[in-house]
């Protein structure tokens, strides 16, 4: 019988903030944190002579097999120009518009990720965004889906669904080092009693965990800005993915980890990455939100519960392979699905605090 665990996510009720709608994008953030101090001047200082990976790869599109050899390697790796500049800034629309709903329902950028940082997913009833249009349009792009192709070595990979995540300017703090996957464990809401599973791998003999595994599972995060030294650029830990070490805390974390920054990238680029290479937020020092939203792929021979995210409607607009890829997230014909957002955005997991919620 597998073992019964509890967690426990911040539930500190939000506040609605009337006057988000009217704000521009950029003005979002810094709220209760004062962006002008000597430390966070330090601190900026600090970033930009040694934030991000030296010598880091980005690639172009059509160099498909070294992009596959990469991300194998690293559990990582970046391409640019896999959006033109009509699909950024709709994608960017649909980013604005679902971030000022959020913000809506959050006046001291409490977060569902630490303070001023949040997932677009775990906001939502459904858990992913897909039943966005500017979501759907990032699941089979020409310049992405070759190389997901030969990452999978099949083209019947599944859509897990898509959320993805951003920082406010004001996120001051680092998230701990985290990976999104883990053997199949069985959790009880410490609020509700409810118990649930995350997870499905699980070798009775003791003898394979999930990292011993091919590769499973493939987020997708497409860069809406610059990745800067300043802005929240994601960290990766090249080569974790199939690391059995106890993934270090924020105090035990060595300062070459914290600076292994995947700047600087250009807008429009993909971060693919291997959900078990550890990776983790980083502060955001600068005055623009940075957002990434993702798809996320299973593959043919993996499977988790996968809630119904994505409206009828949505699917009909795919094309033939993303409405096959598609398939298992889908509604049934007429059936209406509660796309609202989660009480207190679903709230943040311990395990994803960056300091003590204000």
């Amino acid at each position: 019988m597998a073992k019964v665990e509890t967690q426990t996510v911040t539930s500190r009720q939000l506040s609605v903030d009337n006057e988000a709608t009217i704000l521009p994008l950029d003005e979002l953030g810094w709220v209760g944190v004062n962006p002008d101090t000597v430390e966070l001047g330090k601190k900026r200082q600090y970033l930009t002579a040694n934030n991000g990976i030296k010598g880091l790869e980005i690639l172009l599109p059509e160099e498909i097999e070294r992009a596959t050899r990469i991300f194998y390697r690293d559990g990582f790796v970046v391409v640019r120009d896999v959006l033109d500049r009509t699909q950024l800034d709709e994608i960017r629309r649909g980013c604005d518009r679902v971030i000022h709903e959020m913000m809506n329902l959050d006046k001291d950028r409490i977060g569902n990720r630490g303070s001023h940082r949040y997932s677009f997913g775990s906001a939502s009833r459904t858990g992913h965004q897909v039943h966005q249009p500017e979501w759907a349009t990032l699941i089979d792009l020409p310049t992405v889906t070759p190389i997901l192709t030969s990452i999978f070595d099949s083209k019947d990979y599944i859509v897990r669904g898509g959320g993805g995540d951003f920082c406010l300017p004001g996120a001051i703090d680092y998230q701990p080092l985290h990976s999104d996957m883990g053997d199949r464990r069985v959790f009880k809401n410490k609020e509700s009693g409810k118990e649930f599973i995350l997870g499905s791998f699980k070798d009775p003999s003791g003898r394979l965990n999930y990292r011993d595994l091919p590769c499973p599972y493939v987020c997708c995060n497409f860069l809406m800005v610059d990745f800067n030294q300043l802005n929240g650029p994601t960290r990766q830990i090249a080569g974790t993915q199939h690391s059995q070490e106890n993934i270090p805390g924020l105090e035990e974390e060595p300062e070459w980890m914290k600076l292994s920054t995947v700047c600087p990238a250009p807008a429009g680029s993909v971060l693919i990455r291997d959900p078990r290479a550890w990776h983790g937020g980083t502060p955001n020092l600068s005055n623009e939100v940075r957002a990434i939203p993702n798809i996320e792929y299973f593959a043919p021979w993996y499977r988790e519960p996968m809630p119904v995210s994505m409206p009828r409607k949505i699917f009909d607009g795919l094309s033939p392979h993303g409405q096959w890829i598609s398939r298992y997230i889908v509604a049934g014909q007429g059936e209406e699905l509660d796309t609202g957002f989660r009480k207190n955005l679903g709230g943040t997991p311990l395990t994803s605090r960056s300091r003590p919620t204000r």
